[in-house]
């Protein structure tokens, strides 16, 4: 088992290296970083059905419940938010996401040699969220036995679901609300926005819940509990909801402050009476 680990991993290192090395040269020549972000959700796709075809190998490439489930989920999650974020980057095109503006600013003359060790930093992430999937293919005796999902396996993908639709919602429902030239400058409190302030991420968050409970199932699945973990830690104090209330509480000031005090930060939940009896209001 080591062996094969240690095999997928240095596949896993050589994939993100070329993958984010050719991101960042794409990146200069658009002028556009924010291009890492569609290229780091689509990119699990293509390391999942690596792991895949190395696991069973051995075994002829058998086919059989668990394998194929992991990478079928991982799949599906991974190329929809790709899309969703290539339509959305490429709408503002050639506009920077301000975040990314925000640190060619900061990092002035440095700037790409600074995206390319982030863009290298964001390969390296890809690999050790990525360890739900690397422990499922590794476990060859229940390819060999041919067990199905089992318990965890299948309340894994019930996790799994209900992230993917529910972020698939939060992601339709902010989209339309901005497609309104009348909400410009507005709070977004359409469905899932009026429980959750961040409903896609925490959504996101369930999906990768899904798939350690998912590798729950197989020997040393346990280190696959570190992908929601991590995920949950950027979340909720780096790269997530910091950054995006920063840049919201600036564009929307008292507005999404009384969005802040009324609704939950992440959980979906029930509100919190509005100030002064003041409606919900944008």
């Amino acid at each position: 088992m080591l062996t094969g680990a240690l095999m997928m991993f240095g596949v896993a290192l050589a994939f993100v290296v070329v993958e984010m090395t050719v991101t960042w040269l794409v990146a200069r020549l658009l002028r556009n970083n924010g291009i890492v972000d569609i290229v780091w959700s689509a990119g699990f796709a293509p390391l999942a059905f690596l792991f895949f075809m190395l696991g069973t190998e051995d075994l002829d490439f058998q086919v059989l419940p668990r394998q194929r489930a992991i990478t079928m989920m991982v799949m599906v999650w991974s190329l929809r938010l790709g899309l969703h974020l290539l339509i959305r980057v490429r709408a503002h095109h050639p506009h920077e996401d301000v975040r990314y503006a925000k640190l060619r600013q900061e990092w002035g003359a440095a700037t790409n040699r600074k995206m390319f060790g982030f863009f290298q930093l964001q390969g390296a992430l890809q690999i050790v969220l990525s360890l739900p999937f690397l422990m499922v293919n590794l476990d060859g005796e229940r390819v060999a036995t041919g067990y199905g999902l089992g318990i965890t396996g299948c309340l894994g993908v019930t996790l799994w679901l209900t992230g993917l639709l529910g972020e698939s919602l939060a992601d339709r429902q902010l989209a339309r609300f901005r497609s309104d030239p009348a909400n410009q400058g507005k709070v977004c409190q359409a469905g899932l926005w009026n429980w959750s302030r961040h409903p896609n991420y925490f959504f996101e968050w369930l999906v990768w819940v899904g798939y350690a409970v998912f590798a729950l199932g197989s020997p040393w699945g346990w280190l696959g509990l570190l992908a929601p973990a991590l995920m949950l830690h950027f979340l909720l104090n780096v790269t997530g909801i910091p950054m995006t209330e920063e840049l919201s509480l600036k564009s929307k000031g008292d507005a999404y402050r009384e969005y802040q005090r009324t609704t939950s930060a992440f959980v979906p939940w029930f509100k919190k009476p509005a100030a002064n009896g003041a409606g919900s209001g944008h």
